[in-house]
């Protein structure tokens, strides 16, 4: 009876999976390079044309209050894969070069939600930018993608890139995001009748923004575009930068549009769960800088100093899900969501259990997107350690009301906003200045932000709280003034 049974479970076993697979929706998870949430139509912006990004927010659902715990490409991008902050996977900066070739980047250890859903069954892929290391463990075929097409590094050119290849880098006629979408559109082809989860990764819109496909550049040559002008601008170079910036946005939103139409006209459509994100936010002539968290000074046409920042516009970022048969259309989520929630919630989307032994730092968004009224965090912390070209040890903590930054091994760099009175973060309520200089209320708040902060800080193993205090350079709830 034994041997019967077997035999008719061996037989019954291709047909279960099989049918396992037809049941399961699949995955595409979209990401863009330095792509601001003010960058596109469905987040209210009237000169960006992103009709494509919008019909995932109009067909599905928008976060209103998205956000990166590190506001430049690598850190924020181990978050994005493992649910871990960087700094606790020794990335802290974007990975350089010669960091690359030491060896930094994601180590064998590290568990990734694409390797959660390879060991699931899926057939997964990493399409487009990599930059999180280039040694073999580090590479996105060690790291739960079982195919890659695209470049390790941090960029390359927007026209005929260079790709890395097993044979070694070349250069590939076309324009990149063009040439990226050609590669998901084939793999996609060859994978439709298995459950498939593909990461497509675009360089886009990543300085230098040009030069792109005519059919884009020409959409914004005539547009005087609505920029801030910080004192001492050029306003012309912010001009010409927002015109470049909103093409290489909609060179990217045109092969969404290939993608999109390839996958109804496969009957994947209403079978495909789709993410649409970016790695964190930006500034072109925001806060008087231009690029990210590591950004530098604009005036006068000259690009100045670093100016290391955890400002709203570099940590907000765009998330849009449409998830066929679950998410209500045209619906905006309030809630604070970081992209310390996307390995969880990836996850919890694909009815797939996380691995018990890996302890991530975010929370399951998937409830939200059910329209179930959850419990959710009211504050969240974030961290940033610049090393190349300049020097920051920051950490971070955001409330509903407040926002403190503090700026370790260095003094009176500290800043305090109130995120009610003033959500543009104009005005530093320390200004240069540490709290046994400011008003009760003011000692009271950062005494009691100092006293989060520090908590979390011991929880996640920070290494900055650890060298600070060998150092001596503050006590528990103090600030170094």
């Amino acid at each position: 009876m034994s041997r019967i049974f077997l035999l008719l479970v061996s037989l019954l076993l291709p047909s279960v999976l099989a049918a396992a697979d037809a049941s399961r929706l699949n995955i595409i998870s979209i990401v863009t390079d330095d792509q601001a949430s003010w960058t596109l139509g469905c987040y209210g912006n009237k000169e960006s044309i992103t009709p494509n990004m919008d019909r995932l927010a109009k067909e599905g659902v928008r976060f209103e209050n998205a956000f990166t715990v590190t506001p430049v490409c690598s850190p924020s991008r181990v978050t994005f894969l493992t649910g871990k902050y960087g700094a606790q996977l020794g990335v802290t900066d974007w990975i350089a070069p010669n960091e690359a070739k030491a060896g930094l980047g994601l180590g064998k250890d590290a568990v990734t939600w694409s390797k959660v859903l390879q060991q699931a069954g899926y057939a997964t892929a990493l399409i487009g930018k990599w930059h999180l290391g280039e040694k073999p463990e580090s590479h996105p075929t060690a790291q739960g993608f079982g195919h890659f097409y695209g470049f390790l590094g941090g960029g390359t050119s927007p026209m005929n890139p260079t790709y890395d290849f097993p044979d070694g880098p070349k250069e590939v006629k076309g324009y990149g995001a063009d040439l990226l979408t050609d590669e998901a559109i084939r793999w996609l082809g060859d994978n439709k009748a298995k459950a498939f989860a593909l990461s497509l990764h675009f360089r886009e819109p990543h300085t230098a923004y040009a030069p792109v496909p005519e059919e884009d550049s020409k959409l914004f040559a005539n547009l005087d575009p609505t920029v801030p002008l910080p004192k001492g601008a050029d306003a012309q170079q912010i001009k010409n930068w927002t015109r470049e910036y909103y093409a290489a946005i909609h060179s990217v939103d045109r092969n969404l549009g290939r993608l999109f139409a390839w996958l109804e006209k496969e009957g994947l459509w209403d079978k495909t769960i789709i993410q649409f994100t970016s790695d964190h936010g930006y500034n072109i002539g925001h806060h008087g800088i231009h690029t990210k968290g590591n950004g530098m000074w604009v005036a006068g046409g000259v690009g100045g100093p670093k100016r290391p920042n955890m400002w709203d516009t570099s940590l907000r970022i765009p998330l849009l899900v449409r998830w066929p048969g679950v998410t209500k259309a045209g619906a905006v989520i309030p809630q604070q969501v970081l992209n310390l929630d996307n390995y969880p919630s990836l996850l919890g989307m694909a009815g797939v259990t996380p691995p018990a032994g890996w302890k991530v730092e975010g929370e399951n968004f998937a409830p939200l997107l059910r329209g179930e009224a959850v419990s959710w965090r009211g504050d969240w912390f974030g961290q940033y350690d610049l090393h190349n070209s300049g020097l920051a040890y920051m950490r971070m903590i955001r409330t509903e009301e407040w926002k403190y930054v503090r700026h370790f091994h260095a003094n009176l760099m500290d800043e305090l906003y109130n995120l009610k009175d003033d959500p543009g973060e104009t005005k530093n309520l320390l200004g240069g200045a540490g709290r046994k200089d400011k008003g009760q209320k003011i000692q009271k708040v950062v005494s009691d932000l100092d006293g989060k902060m520090e908590a979390w800080m011991k929880r996640v193993n920070d290494p900055v709280l650890k060298e600070t205090r060998k150092r001596g350079w503050f006590e528990p709830g103090e600030l170094h003034d």
